[in-house]
Order: C-alpha cells, then structure tokens, then sequence
C-alpha cells in the first residue's frame, strides 16, 4: 500500500489507538499517542523510527484516552513538544475536568497533559512536509476531527471510520441524538474520496467505498434499534477494562462496572427489570461466548 511520502503508520491494538508519524524537512508530527498504559513501547516505536531527531509535534484527533493517554509522557520525552487538540476540549484540559474529557463516566486512565494549540475545523496544517486539511467529523466523539491530503488523497479517519464499521457512538450513551452525524461524516468522507485510510484501530486499508458501506449498514441497525448499540457500547468498555488489565476477579470486574456512570445508564436502559449484577454477568457471559473472554475459577481473562 502506498503511504504519502515520510507518512509511517504504528499499527496498535483496541487498547491503544494507531499513531502516524509524519517526517520531512519541515519537521516531525505525531497524530495520536495511545492509551496511558502502553505508553512505554509508544516512547520506544519512536524511538526506533525518529533515529535521534525530536518530535515537534503532537496532534489529538480526539480526546479519548486510546488516542491522548500517551499525551504526557511524550511531552516529558520531549520539551519543546507542540500539542494541538480540538478546539471545543481546550477548556477541560486547562483545568483538567476528568468527568468533562469522558475519562470518569467511562471508567479510563488518562495522566494530565497540555495543550498548545488548537486544530481548528476548515483550516490546513503542515506536517513534514505536506499541508493536511482538518474537518470536523462528529458522531463518535462531538469534537473528533479527520486530516486528508488532498495530493495523495490520505485520510486520516480516527473512529470515524474503520474497515469494518466506527466507534461506539458516545453522545448516545448521554441520551443525546448523534446517529445522523456518524451519516454526516460518512458522507463528508465520501465526498472527499479518499485513496487510502488510515484508521483510528485496524490496518490502513484502500476500499474506501466498501467500508462506507459497511459502516452506513451497521448504523442503519442501530437507528433501527438503539438497544444495539447500547449493548455494544457495554461490551466495548468491558473489553477495554479487560484489555487493559488482562485478567480481573469476577467480583473486581463488576465492582468496576459498577463505579463506572457509563454503565448505570445503559443497564437501566437495555437491561430495565434486571439487577445491576445480573446485567452485567449477562454482558460478561456475552464476551465469552463470542470469544474475547475466558471465565476460570471467578477469574475473568482478556483474549485476544
């Protein structure tokens, strides 16, 4: 597959997002710095791939903690690091109101970090030596935005987009309407007909058409019914929490759950008449049968 030229792609897991690394004569840029516990192996990729130069700069598509938990020890690595984030956080990272950047509702790590800068929808910035353009691209997160290049046609999609499917649509969890933005921006990314994508989580792919389609299939069954997609986001901060620590008490595990706000919403919604508990065993049991866990003597493994 080809890359626009100094574009290097660490491809991660679920637990970190995917960085981009973009070198040129114009500098180094990062785009998204992973989840705070693997910010080790992010400081080592860079390492390897930067061969003794400084990072100048680091943007956020979006403030999820898979894609800014990294954030603060890259700008103790280095110094004189410039942080652009979208604009709409600025504030919440000033003061730092966990609760307002998603990290305490979702029950997620995430250490302080500075901003610098904003990256501010309809404008273009250079990184290396290419001007990418920034648009908005709600739906999984209000204030996730999209880069293209607009010579190569490179697209840098975050959640918006994925090979098969996009994020847990998060202002749903809130009870706030957001299923016609994820149209939105799916649209917004048609038009911009992009040659290559290069995901938030999964391998750059360049059927960019395919994967519309897709994704315009997996919404529609959550327009049709939102009990889905609140099940789904269930699943998917489970599966974080087990990602993130590997194996869990039972009893640990849903302790978890039941500090994390996130949860009482869905639970009361999707599972209304059954008790907390019992919910979301359901939701472990779940995870197990299609395979993402393992229950063992009250233990609950992470697989894969």
């Amino acid at each position: 597959m080809s890359l626009p030229t100094g574009v290097s792609v660490f491809e991660r897991g679920w637990l970190s997002s995917n960085n981009i690394l973009i070198q040129g004569a114009g500098g180094t840029a990062l785009i998204d710095s992973g989840y705070c516990t693997h910010a080790d192996q992010t400081l080592a990729l860079l390492d390897s791939a930067l061969q003794g130069r400084p990072l100048d700069l680091l943007l956020n598509t979006h403030l999820h903690s898979d894609h800014c938990g990294g954030n603060a020890a890259l700008q103790a690595r280095y110094p004189a690091l410039q942080t652009h984030i979208p604009p709409a956080h600025a504030d919440y990272v000033r003061v730092w109101d966990a609760h307002a950047l998603s990290y305490t509702p979702t029950g997620q790590q995430c250490p302080r970090f500075h901003l610098d800068a904003t990256l501010r929808p309809g404008t273009e910035i250079q990184l290396g030596d290419l001007q990418w353009q920034v648009h908005a691209a709600p739906g999984h997160d209000p204030h996730s935005v999209i880069l293209f290049e607009p010579h190569s046609r490179a697209l840098v999609s975050a959640d918006a987009l994925w090979e098969k499917g996009f994020g847990v649509v998060f202002p749903e969890l809130d009870g706030d309407d957001a299923f016609d933005e994820v149209a939105a921006t799916l649209d917004l990314i048609e038009r911009l007909n992009p040659a290559t994508v290069i995901p938030g989580h999964g391998a750059p792919f360049t059927d960019a058409a395919q994967a519309i389609a897709y994704a315009r299939q997996r919404l529609n069954g959550f327009v049709q019914n939102p009990a889905k997609h609140l099940q789904y986001a269930a699943k998917v901060l489970l599966k974080f929490k087990l990602l993130e620590a590997q194996r869990l008490e039972l009893d640990a595990l849903l302790g978890w759950a039941r500090g994390t706000p996130y949860f009482a919403t869905m639970l009361s919604t999707h599972f209304d008449g059954q008790t907390f508990e019992a919910a979301a065993r359901q939701l472990v049991q779940d995870l197990v049968r299609s395979g993402a866990a393992r229950v063992q003597d009250s233990v609950v493994y992470n697989i894969g």
